[in-house]
């Protein structure tokens, strides 16, 4: 996954009410729970079914680090579906927050500089942004298309105030630093 991507699935992890397992059995029962065999745990870990029996049962505590890393990632894409998608529903209807160090290049009216230089930008996008931001990452879309959806909302509030200055700019979101997105 990308930046955006990445930031994406931080801000649903930021709505868990509690964490995640954290030892190796607890981890390993919660998979279990999700897709009812030992096989299908073994499947997704990579591993055989007499290593989930024995991480089950704890005789097998600490799988070596990709495993491990596994065993996590697995986790915490299932848990709390329920809680993620209230909050992404109330970020559809309250909008994003989208703090990011970039480089913003221009393309705009003559007479104007389109040197694109590194910003540091905080800013709040409407509800509808937010809402096409998260139907295309449900949809598959690649960096490109969340970085032109990001870009676009920045481009309509943050440099065009809303349509009220600077008609025929257009942003050019590239070299990423950081990217944080808040849902709310």
């Amino acid at each position: 996954m990308g930046e955006i991507g990445d930031s994406l699935l931080r801000a649903d992890e930021e709505s868990f009410t509690r964490r995640p397992p954290k030892s190796t059995q607890a981890r390993v029962r919660y998979l279990l729970s999700q897709v009812r065999t030992t096989r299908a745990v073994a499947a997704l870990l990579g591993v055989s079914m007499r290593s989930v029996e024995r991480y089950l049962q704890g005789t097998r505590k600490h799988p070596p680090r990709p495993i491990a890393d596994r065993l996590e990632a697995e986790v915490r894409r299932r848990w709390q579906p329920r809680v993620r998608e209230r909050a992404r529903r109330r970020a559809t209807d309250t909008g994003i927050t989208v703090e990011t160090r970039a480089r913003f290049g221009y393309t705009a009216a003559p007479g104007s500089t389109d040197d694109g230089r590194v910003r540091r930008v905080t800013q709040h996008l409407p509800p509808a942004y937010a809402a096409r931001l998260l139907e295309a990452r449900a949809a598959g879309a690649g960096e490109a298309e969340l970085r032109g959806i990001v870009a676009e909302g920045l481009q309509e509030i943050y440099f065009k105030d809303r349509g009220r200055r600077a008609q025929d700019l257009r942003v050019e979101f590239t070299d990423i630093d950081y990217i944080d997105i808040g849902y709310g």
